[in-house]
C-alpha cells in the first residue's frame, strides 16, 4: 500500500513504524518543523539534555511505550526515579506520595485515612470502568471517598483538568488514571525527545517520508478508492490516509465525511494546554517536591488561590546537572481552547502565574529567573462525558481508506505517550487488516 499519514506525533510515527516493517510505502505530513507532537522537546544554549515542552513522564505500567523502546534498541536509557508528590493545603506544603504521608496528612483522621486507601485500592485493582463511565467523577468521589477528601483532592484536580467541564467528566477516566499509576516515574537519558529522534530515525531508514512544515489542507476521496492529500498546495494519491491530529481538524480537512460522522467528530469535547517554563537560580519547592498539587474551587481561573492547575520543579525529580545547573519549573495549566490564557501576551501571563510563586517560597524573587520558555496546544486533553464509549468514532471512518487514530480514541484510558505509542499501533495493524480482506 502507499500511506500518507497525517501528523508526525507518537502516534503517527508508531504506525508509520510498523507499516514500513511490513513493506508499505509510508509519507508522513506535520505541520510544525519538529515530529514529536506533544511530547517533543526544545534545547536551550546552557543545558546537555532537550526538555519536554510540556512535563513528560511514564509510569512502570505503560508496557507499548515500553516495549517500543526495547525495540528501537534504547531500553538502557529508560530509568525510574521514584519522585516526591505533594499537596498545597492551607498555605503549607505537605507530601502525600505514599501511606505514610497520607496518615500525616493534617486533615486526615482515621476514617478519612481508611477510606481514602479502600476506594483506592478499589480502583487500582478493578477492571469494570464500563459500570464507572455512566458516573459523573464528581458524584462518584463524593459519594464513596466523602465530601471532606472529594473537596480536597478530586474537586480540585476535576476543576484544574477540566475547567467549566468538571461536573460532566465521567468517572472511568479517573479510573484509568488510578489504574495504571505507579509511584515511581520514567524518564528518557536524554529526555523523550531521545525518544521521538530515535523513532523518527527508525522510519526513516525504513524508507518513510516525513514532510515538515506541511499541514494538509484537504483529504478528497477519488472514485477508485484512493484519496488525494493535498499540503501546501501539492496533491498526492494513496491508497489509505490516517489522521492522527485532532478529530476537529479532520472535520475540517475531510467534507465529504458523511454528516453523522461529522457530526460525531464535532460533538468530542476537549481542553487546550498553557505551559510557562522558568529556569532559575535557586530551586522554588525546596523540600524536595516534584508535582505539586494546587488546590482550586471555582473553573474561573481568578477566583482560585493559584491560577493554573500544577507546579512541577522538574529538577527534583531529574538532576538539574543536565540543565546547565538550572532549577526547572514547569506551570502549566488546561484551559478551554478559547480561554484568554491561550493567546494572551507572554509578559501578561509572566505576571499571572509569576505572582504565586512566593506562595510556595516566600523568599522567591523575580531575579532568580534566568529564562522563560512558553508553550500552547488547542488540543491536548480530550474530555470524556457519561457514558463516552458510545461516542467514540470509528478508527475507520465511513469514507474509504480514510482512518483516524486520535487522543479522544484511547478511551478510558487517558491520552498520554503510552497510548499514542498503543493507539498507532492499533491503526498500523487496523489498515493491513482491511487490507488483506
Amino acid at each position: 500500500m502507499k500511506v500518507g499519514i497525517i501528523g508526525a506525533g507518537i502516534a503517527g510515527l508508531s504506525a508509520a513504524y510498523d507499516l514500513l516493517d511490513a513493506g508499505h510505502d509510508v509519507t508522513l505530513f506535520e505541520a510544525s518543523e519538529t515530529t514529536g507532537g506533544l511530547a517533543r522537546g526544545f534545547q536551550d544554549e546552557a543545558w546537555a539534555w532537550p526538555l519536554e515542552h510540556f512535563y513528560h513522564h511514564i509510569f512502570e505500567t505503560d508496557d507499548d511505550i515500553i516495549n517500543l523502546t526495547r525495540e528501537l534498541g534504547i531500553g538502557d536509557t529508560l530509568f525510574f526515579p521514584t519522585p516526591r508528590t505533594s499537596m498545597f493545603h492551607e498555605g503549607k506544603i505537605y507530601p502525600f506520595s505514599n501511606p505514610v504521608d497520607w496518615w500525616k496528612f493534617p486533615t486526615f483522621d482515621p476514617l478519612s485515612y481508611v477510606r481514602f486507601g479502600v476506594v483506592g485500592a478499589f480502583l487500582r485493582y478493578t477492571k469494570f470502568w464500563k459500570y464507572l463511565e455512566k458516573y459523573t467523577a464528581a458524584d462518584w468521589t463524593r459519594r464513596f471517598y466523602g465530601k471532606k477528601i472529594y473537596d480536597l483532592m478530586w474537586k480540585p484536580l476535576l476543576i484544574g483538568k477540566f475547567g467549566d467541564h468538571y461536573k460532566n467528566v465521567n468517572m472511568a477516566w479517573l479510573w484509568a488514571r488510578l489504574h495504571v499509576r505507579s509511584f515511581k516515574l520514567g524518564y528518557f537519558e536524554g529526555g523523550f525527545q531521545h525518544f521521538i529522534d530515535r523513532l523518527t530515525e527508525a522510519v526513516t531508514n525504513r524508507g518513510g517520508a516525513i514532510l515538515l512544515q506541511s499541514p494538509v489542507s484537504c483529504v478528497e476521496p477519488q472514485a477508485d478508492g484512493t484519496l488525494v492529500v493535498t499540503a501546501n498546495g501539492a496533491r498526492t494519491t494513496f491508497d489509505k490516509v490516517l489522521h492522527t491530529t485532532s478529530p476537529a481538524l479532520l472535520a475540517k480537512i475531510a467534507p465529504s465525511l458523511p454528516p453523522s460522522y461529522l457530526a460525531q467528530l464535532q460533538k468530542l469535547d476537549s481542553m487546550g494546554a498553557v505551559v510557562m517554563t522558568f529556569a532559575l537560580k535557586q530551586s522554588l519547592l525546596t523540600d524536595g517536591t516534584y508535582w505539586l498539587n494546587l488546590p482550586a474551587i471555582s473553573a474561573d481561573k481568578a477566583q482560585n488561590p493559584i491560577p493554573f492547575l500544577a507546579i512541577v520543579e522538574h529538577t527534583n525529580y531529574i538532576d538539574r546537572e543536565h540543565y546547565g545547573g538550572d532549577h526547572i519549573i514547569y506551570a502549566g495549566d488546561y484551559v478551554n481552547p478559547d480561554h484568554p490564557y491561550m493567546t494572551m501576551d507572554e509578559d501578561e501571563l509572566a505576571d499571572i502565574f509569576l505572582a504565586a510563586f512566593s506562595k510556595f517560597n516566600p523568599a522567591f524573587d523575580r531575579s532568580w529567573i534566568r529564562k522563560r520558555y512558553l508553550f500552547r496546544a488547542s488540543y491536548a486533553q480530550p474530555v470524556p462525558l457519561v457514558n463516552h464509549s458510545e461516542n467514540i468514532p470509528a478508527m475507520q471512518t465511513p469514507v474509504q481508506n480514510l482512518y483516524l487514530a486520535s487522543m479522544s480514541q484511547v478511551y478510558p484510558w487517558d491520552r498520554g505517550t503510552n497510548f499514542a505509542v498503543q493507539i498507532g499501533r492499533k491503526a498500523a495493524n487496523e489498515m493491513q487488516k482491511e487490507n488483506l480482506q
